[in-house]
């Protein structure tokens, strides 16, 4: 057989663990895991559960002798590069495990880059490892570990049960909270045979500004937006026995309920990467690099916590999907994006001229005239949407926003009247360049491209009014009342009919959007006609304080 025709010997990685019939966690979690980072995966299971989104029902553990078996079949066989266990359910299941692998790892021949993640407590609260198998775990399994995958809660169970003569760790309640005593209790850790530990501090989140952990008794609203709760960030923190160092992986704090499998995952994927060969500092970084954007880009499957999307690499999105935490990321992306246009626009000295009461007269003259031949194209735009829609509801969304842009219109003739400007005077008024420019450039765009595109081009005035009347009307600065020959205006902005109206339209944005999965170019064409609408709206303000 010549060497092209050597047929390639994947890399091998072994899970240890539970089943999850939900397919969250357990060894579900681990071979989606294997799968995705390109390892070929074994199993050997351990128990077998009943278990969804909301709970675990059931536990009926795999008899020990069974679990050594399964893992004779692989080893003896297929072998392997890497093994990680999780849920051990036991005593007589780890010392079966440990036997098992001493007997094909015999004295100083090390088992193959073991990744132990001690599953304790089900994030439904179940007890997955019987209290009495604790002192097997410490004296067992942990002196044949390469890496242990702890969270703080383990870790101080751990910590609470090992019999350490002079610990590091000494805290008068137990428990780990502060980064300081999370290196202690990493260094008391590793005192117990591994010899790099990985503790986990996604149970332990900390204020960005002030460093300080949450306290305890807010970890449970973490995940509920409607709890106003300061950016924060998770430390994993690595401490390496070998070379006594530590390194701090920092990271933000996702406030997300699609965290069932995030353990199980991280493990399955620093053991996969080992499988690659891969240092164990690489291997972490990379396997918590691809655990926070599963979390971040998480699937909804059943009633409760929902699951990590293992594959979120495989389809790569360029923009994440709308969850109830950040329901509007393709909108938080371009603002980002253009955020010096964005602040041209949205802070302009027209603009400021409007909340103090001096914008001279002759500009919002001109500009209301403008304005009102402007609404004509835009409703023609959103009604170009409506026709070039192929469902029923994206038709609905744009033929709401033409509703709305007639009674704006007549809002708006109104409104003119107030200001002695007489319907015949508007239509008759020549539309500016200015106008003409950003009108003609939001059509082109919905004649060339798709409804993604059209909604792009119409996104800058929408939101931006909206942004514009709500700070102002709420900024104090503002001058109100009859004090300011504007504030009728603002109110009109700030009003719940228009802020509603933007919320349909970013609605639908953000619905194109995850509906269509935009590739990387795309995005920076999508990124292009935000920014080119968004300084047409800088031109237009132009426009209205340049015609004195």
């Amino acid at each position: 057989m010549t060497a092209e025709h050597v047929p390639h010997i994947p890399h091998k990685t072994l899970t240890i663990a539970g089943s999850d019939s939900g397919g969250g966690a357990g060894i579900q979690a681990d071979i989606k895991t294997f799968t995705s980072l390109q390892s070929f995966g074994t199993s050997v299971l351990t128990s077998i559960t009943s278990q969804n989104t909301l709970k675990v029902d059931g536990i009926h553990p795999i008899p020990a002798s069974f679990v050594s078996q399964q893992l004779e079949a692989v080893l003896s066989d297929i072998g392997t590069d890497a093994i990680k266990t999780g849920m051990l359910c036991n005593a007589e299941i780890i010392s079966a495990i440990t036997a098992t692998l001493q007997k094909f790892y015999p004295g100083s021949r090390p088992v193959p880059n073991l990744v132990v993640d001690p599953v304790m407590i089900a994030s439904s609260g179940a007890a997955l490892l019987d209290s009495s198998a604790i002192a097997t775990l410490i004296n067992d399994l942990l002196p044949l570990c390469f890496i242990l995958t702890p969270n703080v809660p383990e870790a101080e169970y751990i910590l609470a049960n090992a019999k350490l003569e002079s610990p590091v760790f000494a805290s008068a309640s137990g428990k780990v909270e502060s980064l300081e005593q999370m290196k202690l209790a990493a260094q008391d850790l590793a005192r117990l045979g591994p010899s790099i530990v990985l503790l986990k501090g996604g149970h332990l989140p900390f204020y960005k500004a002030s460093g300080k952990a949450l306290p305890h008794e807010l970890f449970d609203s973490v995940d509920d937006m409607s709890v106003d709760m300061e950016e924060l960030e998770l430390v994993d923190l690595v401490y390496d026995a070998r070379s006594k160092v530590f390194v701090e992986l920092r990271k933000e704090f996702l406030r997300t309920s699609s965290t069932h499998g995030t353990g199980c995952t991280l493990s399955a994927a620093i053991a996969a990467e080992l499988s690659h060969g891969l240092e164990a500092h690489e291997a972490i970084t990379k396997a918590t690099n691809y655990i926070q954007s599963a979390i971040r880009d998480g699937l909804t499957v059943g009633q409760g916590k929902g699951c990590l999307n293992h594959f979120h690499h495989v389809v790569h999105r360029s923009i994440e999907k709308p969850t109830k935490y950040n329901p509007r990321p393709l909108t938080n992306y371009l603002l980002k994006a253009c955020e010096k246009d964005w602040k041209d626009y949205t802070q302009h000295a027209f603009v400021q001229g409007i909340a103090d009461g001096t914008l001279p007269k002759e500009s919002f003259i001109h500009y209301m005239k403008q304005d009102y031949l402007f609404l004509q194209t835009y409703a023609r735009a959103h009604g170009l949407g409506a026709f070039k829609a192929r469902t029923m509801e994206e038709s609905k969304a744009f033929a709401e926003i033409v509703v709305h842009i007639a009674d704006e219109s007549k809002l708006h003739i109104d409104y003119c009247a107030k200001w002695g400007i007489t319907y015949e005077e508007i239509v008759n008024t020549p539309e500016s360049m200015a106008n003409v420019a950003y009108t003609r450039y939001v059509l082109d765009i919905g004649m060339t491209g798709g409804l993604l595109e059209l909604g792009l081009a119409i996104a800058p005035c929408l939101i931006g009014y909206g942004e514009i009347g709500s700070r102002l009307y709420n900024d104090p600065k503002t001058v109100r009342g009859d004090a300011n020959p504007y504030w009728d205006w603002i109110k009109n902005y700030h009003d719940s009919n228009y802020q509603e109206a933007v919320d349909r339209g970013i609605a639908n944005l953000e619905r194109q959007c995850n509906t269509q999965q935009p590739s990387e170019h795309r995005l920076e064409q999508m990124e292009e006609i935000f920014r080119a609408a968004t300084r047409l709206e800088v031109s237009f303000w132009d426009m209205a304080l340049n015609c004195l």
